[in-house]
């Protein structure tokens, strides 16, 4: 299934609404101009609860004007039987259900003839590779992403094998299910396609975008509840300021993620432990 772009009232060109229908290649025939919009389908059990937060703010905003686009693939009809069932009990034994192969590769058959050629076919999975600032830019810098919200006690690895589907995980920890990992997953891409934001320096400046976790932010009043803004963010000495933003940006590294600190010294040919005092 995918979104709809009907609407009550005459719609200008572009702009479309993201809710799921029966006729998935509608956006690609009736809106020509979005082939060259990054483009996300989604293949959950759970269609309703996409857009979600992502039709909200600037990446809602973003969709409505065509700058990416929503393609939403029920995996209940494309189930088995009187119920539609679309899992079923581990081969070997074991406790749970897993999603049956012959079910979900009717279900990404679909979601692959709305996808652009060279997306990337992900599922989100708590074994998968960790997702980073870097895989996000890589995606956005793409076509689009097939993605596949795991349920239950996971999918079967004949699918995964067999479409060539990339696991990726947001963590260390494990969801009821892969729709919010997939919202946080097309959020972080979208949000780096061009006039989405409309600041480029912002995404430049933020955590990870240079290795580092970004430095502490400070705005108005000056003086808050006895607490002051760093008198050298009001000094107007810009390269001390810039100075400044880098040294606390190591310093948050160094204490709080360590694995990113010595990655990000690595790069740079020095010694993790060796590094001048912060």
């Amino acid at each position: 299934m995918s979104q709809d772009d009907s609407t009550d009232t005459p719609r200008s060109a572009g702009r479309l609404r993201a809710r799921p229908i029966a006729r998935p290649k509608e956006l690609m025939t009736d809106s020509p101009d979005l082939a060259r919009a990054w483009s996300a389908s989604v293949v959950t059990l759970l269609p309703e609860a996409f857009p979600g937060v992502l039709g909200e703010s600037l990446t809602g905003r973003a969709l409505k004007d065509g700058l990416w686009q929503l393609h939403l693939h029920d995996l209940r009809p494309f189930g088995e039987g009187r119920h539609r069932n679309v899992d079923d009990t581990p081969a070997g034994g074991g406790a749970g259900m897993v999603l049956r192969p012959d079910v979900l590769s009717r279900a990404l058959d679909a979601a692959l003839e709305t996808a652009p050629q060279g997306a990337a076919r992900l599922m989100l999975s708590p074994r998968g590779r960790p997702f980073t600032q870097a895989m996000a830019r890589q995606l956005a810098a793409g076509p689009g992403a097939v993605l596949v919200c795991g349920r239950f006690e996971g999918v079967d690895q004949r699918v995964i094998d067999g479409y060539g589907l990339t696991e990726v995980s947001l963590g260390d920890f494990v969801l009821t299910g892969g729709e919010i990992a997939a919202q946080a997953l097309i959020d972080a891409c979208v949000r780096l396609i061009p006039r989405v934001l409309g600041n480029h320096e912002s995404v430049e400046e933020e955590s990870f975008s240079h290795g580092l976790l970004e430095h502490p932010q400070y705005t108005k009043p000056a003086v808050w509840n006895g607490l002051a803004i760093p008198d050298i963010l009001l000094s107007g000495h810009h390269a001390k300021i810039t100075e400044w933003r880098r040294d606390m940006a190591e310093r948050l590294t160094k204490e709080r993620r360590p694995d990113l600190w010595r990655a990000y010294r690595a790069t740079r040919g020095g010694d993790p432990d060796e590094d001048r005092e912060l």
